[in-house]
């Protein structure tokens, strides 16, 4: 069982993030965009297979 504190230390936690990712922070959607870089590097396919990142990318950082 968790102490009062880190419970409260959880609660404060999980804000911070669910704020980080509802405010369209730049940091957040960066593991998205490079993802996609990454996967654009494949010859052929590559576009098209990023093409989810890309889309994740915007909606967390239009």
């Amino acid at each position: 069982m968790l102490g009062k504190r880190a419970r409260r230390a959880a609660v404060l936690v999980s804000f911070a993030v669910c704020g980080l990712a509802l405010t369209g922070c730049g940091a957040v959607a960066a593991p998205c965009r490079v993802a996609s870089a990454g996967l654009k590097i494949v010859p052929v396919v590559g576009h098209l297979a990023a093409a989810p990142t890309d889309a994740c990318a915007a909606v967390i950082d239009p």
